[in-house]
């Protein structure tokens, strides 16, 4: 499944906690900002080969102070039309920890003042 993430948003499944990253591409090389929820501000960093699997490096600082980092693979797959990418992530370091999560893209907010 070739991807092409530029200009993408992601959240997590159903929403989550509100955190939104957009991502950007340049060839292989994929980057994302994200914030919302927790996070006040979070960096992602990585490739993403010919069947739009992203292997990331990743950081954060929470509204609580705590910097977070680690990295995950996410695999793209399709759910209901919708774009959704299956997340295997590993954290380091005091906030050790594994799992699996799912983020679904989002359209892009209308810019001010467009028809409805």
């Amino acid at each position: 499944m070739r991807i092409d993430y530029d200009g993408r948003r992601f959240q997590a499944l159903h929403g989550g906690d509100g955190t939104c990253a957009e991502y950007r591409q340049r060839g292989d090389l994929v980057w994302a900002v994200f914030e919302g929820g927790h996070v006040r501000r979070g960096t992602i960093t990585g490739t993403c080969d010919d069947e739009g699997v992203l292997r990331l490096a990743y950081t954060m600082v929470l509204h609580t102070g705590e910097v977070i980092a680690g990295h995950s693979t996410n695999t793209p797959q399709r759910l209901g039309g919708r774009l959704v990418l299956r997340e295997v992530w590993q954290r380091y370091g005091e906030h050790a920890a594994t799992g699996v999560s799912y983020l679904e893209e989002i359209p892009a907010p209308e810019p001010a003042g467009a028809p409805r």
